[in-house]
């Protein structure tokens, strides 16, 4: 029986947001099963998640104060997963009223630089559509890390796609195998 390699699973939490809801909308995925579905060949050592809590102002409106706590919650039910770690940066919001992560790209390209320079894993799962991190995967790429992007057919980064080792398309059958699904509470008579 051959051995299966280590792999781990970086997901950018804004871009397959985003992708969610524009393209398979109104699906809700389970990223444990996400994650899994993708080292279906690996063995899979981690999952980090990246992402920023939502905005709340100086004084939080119902709306802020609702959607922080479903945050919250979604968070919380992450962590608890097998295998995963979520990674936090900040949400500014800016003069013009629009909002800018910082911290988490810095924090996504460290942990593939760390991961590819300890020989922790083989395989790198890179979610995202963000060029931002080409550095990070020739750094990997240079000592050995096989770097998937896995990412939508329409919205993506042609630089990283090009400079992965390979790519996947997250298309339907990837969202369908990866649905959350719920447990019907059992009666109890």
């Amino acid at each position: 029986m051959q051995e299966l390699v280590e792999a781990a699973v970086l997901i950018d939490g804004g871009y397959l947001s985003k992708i969610v809801l524009k393209f398979f909308y109104p699906a809700k995925i389970d990223l444990l099963k996400f994650s899994n579905n993708l080292c279906y060949d690996c063995n899979r050592i981690r999952t980090i998640y990246y992402d920023c809590m939502p905005y709340q102002s100086g004084r939080p409106t119902f709306e802020e104060r609702n959607r922080y706590a479903k945050a919250h919650k979604f968070i919380t039910a992450l962590q608890a997963l097998d295998k995963f770690t979520v990674k936090l940066g900040n949400l500014l919001k800016k003069e013009d009223g629009s909002f800018e992560q910082k911290g988490v790209d810095v924090e996504f390209a460290l942990d593939l630089t760390v991961l590819a320079l300890s020989e922790e894993i083989k395989v790198a799962y890179i979610i995202s559509g963000d060029s931002d991190f080409v550095p990070a995967v020739k750094r990997a790429n240079s000592v050995g890390i096989n770097t998937i992007n896995v990412h939508h057919s329409e919205e993506f980064s042609y630089h990283l796609r090009d400079i992965c080792v390979e790519n996947r398309i997250i298309d339907q059958h990837l969202i369908d195998n990866s649905l959350l699904t719920y447990k019907t509470p059992k009666k109890s008579y």
